[in-house]
């Protein structure tokens, strides 16, 4: 990563952090006084999410730091490290709120103040849609794992907010109807739904991450550009080449190529083309080439 993406990077996770910190206190203190299971998950959310943006920031850090040999393969598994652990750690917010709320519904519900819940939704879903905006906005110029993990972040808490917020109205609606003594369940069941929806955020940033971290087969859409690009180069080489794998690291992308030659003595110039043909094809995936190419007979 160039030191400018580095800054960048470096400026949106602070960003994210001072943001995060004023949903976490706000959610937290509002949800403990009110009783809500659904504004504490809000405010755990935002405090778990500047705890985590505060490992993505220092991972950022690190990863632009000189690695001075400790990493001989250079820091790039540690992108996908912090994307795992934020998606782990998430995943065991949202199984301990759904355990809690049904709890809570098994055991006669929770009254909240359906009227205050709502106004602080509302404040939430203009600050959290604005942190996304933001963030989505920025992300857009240039490519970080560390940035994508911290967009879901945002995109989750916004539609929790929202989901929050919709919740309360027609809790609050449901008090001036015949069926107010059902309000009681309104927060426990909000919780319930919203767990079943964003279980599946976590549990996809944890499954690329693994993935990476496995070394694993990247998407589709980078195997089969890269394939094709490697097709295309091995028409335009005396010799025949062909994909022996290849795999995407943080922002990393480590391509290994087979070169197959009858000949005693490969020169060297040939191999550079190859290389640098294939850098310049590869070059839209906007993804740190590592390509490897072994001699094969």
């Amino acid at each position: 990563m160039c030191a400018q993406s580095s800054l960048n990077e470096k400026r949106i996770l602070t960003f994210s952090a001072l943001l995060a910190s004023g949903f976490a206190v706000g959610g937290l203190v509002l949800g403990l006084i009110m009783g809500s299971l659904v504004i504490v998950f809000d405010g755990v959310y935002s405090l778990v999410s500047l705890l985590l943006t505060l490992l993505s920031l220092a991972a950022s850090r690190y990863i632009s730091r000189p690695s001075q040999g400790q990493f001989q393969y250079g820091k790039a598994v540690i992108e996908p490290i912090v994307i795992a652990i934020k998606g782990f750690v998430i995943l065991l917010i949202v199984g301990y709120s759904l355990y809690s709320a049904l709890t809570s519904v098994l055991t006669g519900g929770r009254e909240v103040n359906a009227s205050i819940a709502a106004l602080f939704g509302i404040v939430n879903v203009v600050g959290c849609g604005y942190g996304w905006w933001y963030i989505a906005q920025k992300s857009k110029r240039f490519s970080s794992g560390l940035i994508g993990a911290e967009t879901k972040q945002w995109q989750m808490d916004t539609l929790l907010s929202v989901a929050v917020t919709l919740g309360f109205v027609v809790a609050f609606l449901l008090t001036l109807t015949p069926y107010a003594h059902l309000s009681v369940y309104a927060d426990p069941m909000m919780m319930i739904l919203m767990s079943f929806y964003f279980i599946k955020v976590p549990f996809d940033m944890l499954k690329q991450a693994m993935k990476e971290l496995l070394l694993m087969t990247p998407s589709d859409a980078i195997h089969d550009a890269v394939d094709a690009e490697v097709i295309n180069v091995d028409r335009q080489f005396s010799q025949h080449i062909e994909l022996a794998g290849v795999t995407k690291v943080g922002q990393e992308l480590w391509v290994n190529i087979d070169v197959h030659s009858d000949k005693k003595h490969l020169e060297l110039a040939e191999i550079d083309k190859v290389k640098r043909l294939l850098t310049r094809k590869l070059s839209p995936l906007k993804l740190d080439l590592q390509l490897t190419m072994n001699i094969a007979h």
